[in-house]
Order: C-alpha cells, then structure tokens, then sequence
C-alpha cells in the first residue's frame, strides 16, 4: 500500500512538472509570435512611408530611375508575407541600402532637404526604424528565452515529445552596422 502511494505521488509530480513545463513552452512559443507580429506591423509601416518618401524624391530628381526602380523593387520583395525571420531580414537589409541610396540622390537637392513633407517622412521613417529596432531587441529576448528552454535539461525532453523546436532570431546583415565606427577629429 504504501509502495503505490509513493509511486502514485512520483507520477503526479513528474505530470505536474510535465503539464508546468508544457505550459511555460507554450507561453514563450506565444511570446515570440507576438513579438515577431509586432515587428511585421512596423514593417509594413515603414513600407508603406516608403512610396511617399520616393514620389517627394521624384519631384526634384526625375532622372534617378534607377535609385527609384531599386527602391520599388526592394520594398516589393520585403513586403511578401510569410518570410521566415532569416528571409525578411536579408529583404530589409536589402531595402535599407536601397534607401540609403535615394536618401544620397536625395542631399544632392538642398531644396528637397528643405522641404517640409520630405522632412516630414524621413522623420517618420527614422521614429519606424527605431521601433524596429526596439521590436528586433524584444522579439530576439523571446527567442533567446524559448531557446534556451528548448535546449536545456530537462525541459527538452517536453519540448521534443510535443514538437516544441528552435526559433530563428531577426538579426541584421548589415556590415557596416557592424563595424567600430570611425572617429576622426
């Protein structure tokens, strides 16, 4: 009687544990898709300021066709719904150099620099990019956090028996934002 006691409370206690455990992964697993559709909303706000920002540049520099067709096109393959984490950053790295482009066509006109809408949507585009940024911080912090509970003894063994796996970080490519910068005085 007293040895089916105890192997009664043993396995409440490893169900317990198991349902606790199950639970705590479902919450991260949560907390990551939350956080990579917060990221997508800011995305697509910034893809959306993009075409305003292009059209006040074509107003003055009709003949960058080609800084505008590389934005578009940019903007186009980054706007596609569904990429992967990996895949939408390499498509944001490519839309921010193409950006940085039109905003180098754009300083060759001093009076586009003074102009109020364009001031206006590299504003709003700079306060977007900050929230990406915010939103990239908050949503790796969640995959670092399911990560680790995915990896690590003996929280893996629920998170492979219910199919709970790694999650990608949303990590930049860009080198030049990697790179010390230069101090010259």
């Amino acid at each position: 009687m007293l040895t089916a006691i105890i192997i009664v409370a043993v396995v409440v206690i490893i169900g317990g544990w198991a349902v606790a455990t199950y639970n705590g992964l479902v919450r991260l697993r949560n907390l990551v898709q939350e956080a990579w559709r917060q990221i997508d909303v800011e995305l697509q706000r910034r893809h959306d300021l993009i075409p305003n920002l292009v059209e006040a540049v074509k107003a003055y520099a009709k003949h960058e066709r080609e800084t505008f067709d590389a934005v578009t096109q940019a903007r186009a393959a980054a706007s596609q719904p569904g990429l992967a984490p990996a895949q939408q950053a390499a498509q944001e790295n490519i839309l921010t150099q193409a950006l940085g482009r039109l905003f180098a066509v754009a300083e060759a006109y001093p009076q586009l620099q003074a102009n109020q809408n364009f001031l206006q949507l590299q504003q709003e585009l700079t306060n977007t990019e900050d929230r990406v940024a915010a939103g990239r911080r908050f949503y790796n912090a969640n995959v670092r956090s399911l990560n680790t509970k995915v990896e690590t003894f003996p929280t893996l063994l629920v998170a492979g028996l219910f199919g709970f796996t790694k999650a990608e970080y949303f990590e930049t490519e860009d080198l030049d934002a990697r790179k010390a910068p230069k101090v010259e005085f």
